[in-house]
């Protein structure tokens, strides 16, 4: 008998098992747990997402708010959008439009091409960007490939807009 593939996969479901035990920190450390662990973003219900929605402007107003939330999840795995949100391998997204791209967001280290590119963040420019983000900003630490389908981007930078706190 082998034990090779056995011991893997004993190791295997030990792992695995580990993945549901709770790890809470002694009493001591919450508030450090609390603070590294990823923000989901606010609950918010349907009706206040069809009202955020509504505020939007053209096209934004009328996009597919639960494609661009399928889309987002392209985004989460470094990207938090909850206002105070922690930085991951990119920036809590909270309040992204209307600034400046490499400022701001807890002291995110930004890529010196992001700094000084210039751009602010609006809807017209997080299009391009999520289109192909090396396009826009050569050297950038983005390295997401990009989202091609126009709708999907419009349906994505409506959501975006919607639970990051966007102002009209």
């Amino acid at each position: 008998m082998r034990l090779g593939p056995i011991l893997a996969a004993t190791a295997l479901a030990a792992l695995v098992a580990g993945c549901n035990k709770s790890s809470t920190p002694p009493a001591s450390d919450q508030s450090t747990a609390t603070a590294a662990a990823p923000s989901a973003p606010a609950a918010m219900s349907d009706a206040d997402k069809a009202k955020a929605l509504a505020a939007l402007p053209a096209p934004y107003n009328t996009a597919d708010i639960a494609n661009g939330e399928a889309k987002y999840a392209l985004c989460q795995s470094c990207h938090t959008l909850a206002q105070g949100g922690a930085n991951m391998t990119g920036p809590n997204l909270y309040g992204i439009f209307g600034t400046k791209a490499g400022e701001g967001h807890n002291d995110f280290k930004f890529s010196d091409q992001l700094k000084a590119a210039g751009i602010v963040w609006t809807p017209e420019k997080m299009d391009p960007w999520i289109t192909k983000p090396q396009d826009v900003v050569p050297g950038s630490k983005m390295t997401f490939a990009g989202l091609a389908d126009a709708k999907d981007r419009s349906d994505l930078i409506a959501y975006l807009m919607v639970m990051t706190g966007y102002k009209p």
